[in-house]
């Protein structure tokens, strides 16, 4: 299946699962046929998921000990590392500080009528991830096996940088096994080829159950807030991919281009993760040399969540315009500073973004109560951080590539 019939068929898929869900929502409520579609067909999505998972931890070990080891000395780890940080940190706060400006400007949670929660209300939210410290100490795996099962990225990371580093180390002695591991991930790369058969039929399975779980009639309910959101999404891509031609020029575009089906797949299923294989696919295709790709993507996926960040602050002042609390600039502006060290913590953390914006509205005096009001359309919002995240961590391995000089000056064909 070509990237573009794959293209076609997912969004084809998106179409009918709307249609299908609406359909079923419609017919099916109050028989209780939805709920039984529901609790059967979302089965199709989680093992399409699944199967990536399946997938992400050899691909990302792989990739990134054959990129350290061939990468070459400490030193040049140590320039990545700072070049990929420094970025990520640049547009983690002209991520926040979007959603902030957009918010205010648009006043989503002005004069909505919206049944507003009592202030005293249980979000059923752990927010056991948001403490820090506790991710720092997180970081460093106590098992390579226990993290590689439980499919934690930034732990595998750092286990593949130790690993990288000392078998680039030995020479020669470990090339062999530096093949090896490069053979493994052009398996991992060949087994995504044909789980990507498959995304069409997750992609219905994940629209259809949705809609036919909520109905569209929430997305009346909650329109303001949502195209509020959904605009500010688009200006943020419109700002990233703006900065990003700063460094890549002319061929920006052509990179945007080619994300479109991980950007898609991110999409439709809300999530990021699916689209990892694909993403990394594409950036090398694009001219992304594998030593700095394997490295950028996977801490990205930790580091650089640009979607998820316009929505914590987008979502946290959304809330406190629903309770009419008025907050001054100067606190507004130590929110995103909270978010900016908090949101780095929240990898690996179920509904991650509504418990660092949980967690946040507490430490401000606003009513954690408030998350209640956007648990409803979370999945439609979750759906635009996905594809945002993507699209914000393939332009930011093309940028550090071109500042490395490892950018292959070939243009590829879409």
């Amino acid at each position: 299946m070509t990237s573009k019939k794959l293209t076609h068929f997912i969004l084809a898929a998106m179409i009918l699962g709307i249609i299908a869900g609406y359909l079923i929502y419609q017919f099916g409520a109050e028989s209780g046929l939805a709920n039984q579609y529901v609790s059967y067909v979302s089965i199709l999505t989680d093992i399409f998921l699944r199967l990536i998972k399946m997938i992400i931890a050899p691909l990302v070990f792989a990739t990134l000990v054959v990129g350290i080891a061939r990468m070459g000395d400490a030193s040049t780890i140590g320039r990545v590392g700072l070049k990929t940080f420094s970025w990520f940190i640049a547009m983690s706060g002209v991520s926040l500080l979007l959603g902030l400006l957009m918010v205010n400007l648009l006043d989503p949670g002005v004069g909505v009528n919206l049944p507003i929660p009592e202030l005293g209300a249980s979000t059923g939210l752990s927010k056991g991830g948001f403490n820090l410290a506790q991710f720092i100490q997180h970081i460093f795996p106590t098992s390579i096996v226990d993290s590689m099962a439980k499919n934690e990225i930034l732990q595998i990371v750092v286990f593949a940088l130790f690993f990288g580093v000392a078998a680039g180390s030995m020479g020669p002695r470990a090339e062999e096994l530096v093949r090896n591991l490069d053979m493994l991930s052009h398996i991992m790369l060949k087994i995504t080829t044909a789980v990507m058969k498959f995304a069409p039929v997750a992609v219905f399975a994940a629209v259809s159950t949705v809609i036919a779980e909520n109905g569209v009639g929430i997305l009346m309910t909650y329109g303001k807030f949502m195209l509020s959101f959904y605009c500010s999404i688009l200006l943020l891509w419109l700002v990233i991919i703006l900065i990003s031609a700063l460094v890549l020029k002319g061929r920006t575009f052509q990179l945007v281009s080619m994300l479109r089906q991980p950007v898609l797949l991110a999409f439709s299923t809300a999530s990021s993760e699916a689209a990892y294989p694909m993403t990394l696919e594409q950036v090398e295709r694009f001219g992304c040399k594998n030593k700095i790709a394997s490295f950028v993507l996977p801490v990205g996926y930790s580091f650089n969540l640009d979607g998820s960040m316009m929505y914590c602050s987008f979502a946290a002042l959304f809330i406190a315009q629903v309770y009419s609390i008025e907050m001054e600039i100067s606190q507004q502006l130590m929110m995103l500073l909270v978010l900016m060290i908090t949101s780095k913590g929240i990898a690996g953390v179920p509904r991650a973004s509504l418990v660092v914006i949980a967690a946040t509205l507490t430490q401000f005096n606003l009513p954690e109560a408030g998350v209640l009001l956007i648990l409803g359309v979370d999945h439609f919002l979750d759906m635009a951080r996905s594809a945002t995240n993507v699209l914000g961590n393939g332009l930011a391995t093309a940028v550090i590539s071109k500042w490395e000089g490892e950018l292959d000056p070939h243009q590829s064909n879409l």
